[in-house]
């Protein structure tokens, strides 16, 4: 008996749980079919098996709780779009995750979230939202909230973060706020390990109070309007792994205790106004990345940084550093790429940066380095940008240099180099831009130039090259500028430059050219600047040139001859065309050449036709004269008689 009305005690207890859950579960799967329909538009198919024949638990993007009720929503990074209806959503009572980043969500997020009152992660970063963010203090469970590039306006509540203790992750960067101090609640949240408020329109003061963030392991700053000094209460965050504060108004000396943060692989405080050496840095053991370009740093480089093992990007560009490059620099690591142009460094150029093979960029621009380029360079195949220019290098520049296969930009001008541009230049296949003018280069350049199919300048002005232009050049496609100027070549002017239609600025002033200006430069559409001044060029201007719009034109200081095309005789070429006296001008517009005579603009078959007319008429006027003094003989004869 006892047995039996137990069963029955069990069976009762079952139909009311039956009775109680199914509407509840039930209305879960309304909620949840009303916010597929609100993302109706969305193209993803990952809403395709939300449906009333299947158990929401069973649902893409769902997961639910140990009694069957929906716990998380994770439906970030799926290309949704449309009007989030929480109004509906926050029915959902046991509701922990709601997660939509990255996708295109539009529209205001209501003050309705503030019922979703159980959430612990909230994600709606990086989509399509407008209007300001509401206050949801009462969502005091968060322990990430991420808000980041979501298209924002206006005032943020910042005091609602006061209630919200147990955050952890705290992302808010990337949004149009109106600008605002640093939010004093901020350095409450003791939990924060995260914090991400780049680009939110913060103005002001780092507080001190930033440094009882002891949990912290990221902390950006970056692009705001902060200003004052870095205080020196950040190195007590000795668990921070990235520190990014550039982009702002900061100002005075890196903290004392910065060295401290042992711990730190990341640390990026350029374009500030800070100031003082960078002797902190160099302790930072675990330095993978560091970024202080843009500021007023002076004194040396520490030679602690060629000491650290895990660096392998260093940017200390637009500065005023002296002394030399730490020669162990970049040789221990995969390192990766390096600026510090913009200086005042001397010294040789640390030899083993490209010891691993992985080195993309070397930059050294406007310096005091000298020495000559390590050879290893020659072999660093993966380098994509390789500028030395402005130091006071010298010696022959590494033959593999010239043929760097991924290199888009090799710019060694204003050293002291000597020798060729060695012939492997075609295996530079991606090289844009070939700058080495203002050097002591010499040779002739190799024909196999044309090989570099990639190259949109190339300037070698100002240096000692001889010999004849390589003809193929009119291969390059991609040509738009041209300076050969000051040099010793010499020869003709290829006629396959004709072909380099993209071509905007030539100037090969200064050199041994000779021969004439092949008519084809008249088809360069796009030429800008002409510049042929200053050889032995000779034969007459090509009436082609007629129809380029030059902003800088000069053929002056050659051997030039003829009459000057009409739409030329203007007073601005007048200096443009000095320096060939046999030109001539058939207008009054340039009064420092003479006038050209009236044949002159005739052709030569007109001539000739009109010599040999003259030369007709002379000699039939001879032979009358003749006929005519014999007759009168005889008729004086028969009188005589």
């Amino acid at each position: 008996m006892s047995n039996t009305c137990c069963f029955h005690q069990i069976f009762l207890c079952w139909c009311l749980m039956v009775c109680f859950y199914s509407p509840v579960k039930s209305d879960e799967l309304h909620l949840l079919l009303n916010l597929k329909s609100a993302l109706n538009k969305s193209t993803t198919i990952v809403l395709d098996s939300w449906g009333e024949v299947n158990s929401i638990c069973s649902f893409n993007g769902i997961t639910c709780n140990d009694e069957g009720f929906v716990k998380e929503i994770e439906l970030s990074g799926l290309k949704l779009t449309g009007v989030l209806p929480l109004d509906s959503m926050c029915q959902l009572q046991s509701l922990e995750k709601l997660s939509f980043g990255y996708n295109s969500l539009h529209g205001p997020i209501s003050e309705e979230l503030n019922y979703c009152v159980k959430l612990q992660y909230l994600d709606l970063g990086n989509n399509l939202f407008s209007g300001s963010f509401p206050d949801i203090s009462s969502l005091t469970q968060l322990k990430s909230l991420h808000l980041n590039n979501c298209g924002f306006s206006g005032v943020f509540p910042w005091k609602m973060l006061g209630k919200m203790t147990k955050l952890t992750v705290l992302s808010l960067g990337d949004n149009p706020l109106d600008r605002s101090p640093f939010p004093n609640q901020i350095p409450k949240l003791k939990k924060l390990n995260w914090l991400y408020l780049a680009n939110c329109s913060i103005e002001g003061k780092i507080p001190p109070a930033i440094g009882d963030l002891t949990e912290l392991i990221n902390l950006e700053l970056e692009h705001n309007h902060l200003s004052g000094e870095i205080p020196m209460e950040i190195s007590k965050l000795h668990k921070l792994w990235q520190l990014e504060l550039f982009n702002n108004n900061l100002t005075g000396k890196l903290p004392v205790g910065l060295r401290n943060l042992t711990k730190l692989e990341n640390f990026d405080a350029s374009t500030n106004n800070l100031e003082g050496d960078i002797s902190e840095v160099g302790y930072l053991n675990n330095l993978v990345s560091l970024h202080l370009y843009k500021n007023k740093f002076n004194g040396e480089v520490p030679p602690e940084l060629g000491e650290l093992k895990k660096l392998v990007n260093l940017s200390l560009y637009d500065n005023m550093l002296t002394g030399r490059l730490p020669q162990k620099l970049g040789s221990w690591s995969s390192f990766d790429f390096i600026d510090v142009s913009e200086n005042l460094l001397t010294g040789p150029i640390p030899p083993y940066m490209c010891d691993k093979g992985t080195m993309r960029g070397l930059l050294m621009v406007q310096n005091r380095i000298s020495g000559k380029i390590p050879a290893t360079y020659g072999n660093c195949t993966t380098l994509k940008r390789f500028r030395v220019n402005n130091n006071s290098l010298s010696g022959v520049v590494p033959a593999g240099i010239w043929g760097l296969p991924v290199a888009d930009i090799v710019d060694i001008a204003y050293n002291r180099f000597e020798g060729p541009i060695t012939s492997d230049i075609k295996n530079a296949k991606e090289m844009g831009i070939l700058s080495v003018g203002y050097n002591r280069l010499s040779g002739e350049l190799p024909e196999v130039i044309s090989e570099a199919t990639s190259l949109v300048k190339i300037e070698i002005n100002d240096n000692q090259f001889s010999g004849k232009i390589p003809q193929g050049i009119g291969v390059l496609k991609r040509l738009n500028v041209l300076k050969f100027q000051n040099n010793m070549l010499s020869g003709s002017i290829p006629e396959s430059l004709g072909s380099c239609l993209s071509i905007s600025d030539i100037n090969m002033a200064g050199n041994s050219l000779s021969g004439k200006i092949p008519s084809c430069l008249g088809s360069l559409s796009t030429l800008n600047s002409l510049n042929l001044s200053r050889n032995e060029l000779s034969g007459k201007i090509p009436g082609s040139l007629s129809t380029l719009k030059l902003n800088l034109f000069d053929l002056s200081y050659n051997r030039l001859t003829g009459p000057i095309p009409q739409t030329l005789s203007i007073e601005a070429y007048n200096g443009s065309l000095v320096g060939n006296p046999g030109l001539c001008s058939s207008t009054f517009r340039l009064r420092s050449f003479k006038r050209c005579r009236p044949d002159s603009s005739m052709s030569k078959d007109v001539r000739v036709l009109i010599v040999c007319l003259a030369l007709g008429a002379t000699i039939l006027l001879a032979s009358l004269g003749c006929f005519c003094i014999q007759r009168g003989l005889k008729e004086e004869k028969l009188v005589i008689h």
